[in-house]
């Protein structure tokens, strides 16, 4: 028996530190949690956009500029994504947050030319864009297009897509 309290001191001390690191580590956590729910969206983004686009199925807007501009992607094509890689920016000043700028690498051997793999790459990148927003649920802090997608911390824009 200790009837100074000198137990119950160490005790609180104790219980006090292994507070302190947990805290310490959950907001370390939680950066990394939001980056890895991002590219878990991104990787579903870029997904989606290329299997619509491999169907060649667009919005109506589109289709009609499709139809004028780029008529090969009216007919299926094979969209692979290969890899999605990010790049931090540190601190943007404009929106106070992260920036994150995301590069997508794709290949579509049936198509050709420079313009028709532009048409594609803008595609996959508003999927990709769309896609952080929904997982977020900041659609409503950005514009029509997703751009930028913003998440609590960071916020996410796309480089032009690389084909391979």
């Amino acid at each position: 028996m200790d009837n100074k309290g000198q137990i119950s001191l160490e005790f609180i001390l104790v219980i006090a530190v292994i507070i302190l690191i947990i805290v310490c580590i959950a907001s370390f956590f939680g950066g990394e949690n939001e980056i890895t729910q991002a590219m878990a969206a991104a990787r579903s983004g870029a997904i989606e956009g290329a299997n619509l686009n491999s169907f060649a199925v667009y919005p109506k807007e589109t289709f009609d500029d499709y139809t004028s501009k780029h008529p090969r992607l009216l007919s299926q094509s094979n969209v692979k994504i290969i890899n999605i890689n990010y790049v931090n920016y540190g601190s943007n000043n404009t929106y106070n947050k992260t920036k994150i700028q995301l590069q997508i690498t794709a290949s579509a051997p049936s198509v050709n030319t420079k313009s028709d793999k532009n048409a594609l790459g803008d595609r996959v990148n508003f999927y990709v864009r769309k896609s952080i927003c929904e997982s977020f649920g900041t659609s409503n802090l950005t514009n029509k297009v997703f751009n930028p997608a913003f998440s609590n911390r960071y916020v996410f824009t796309t480089a032009d897509v690389k084909w391979t």
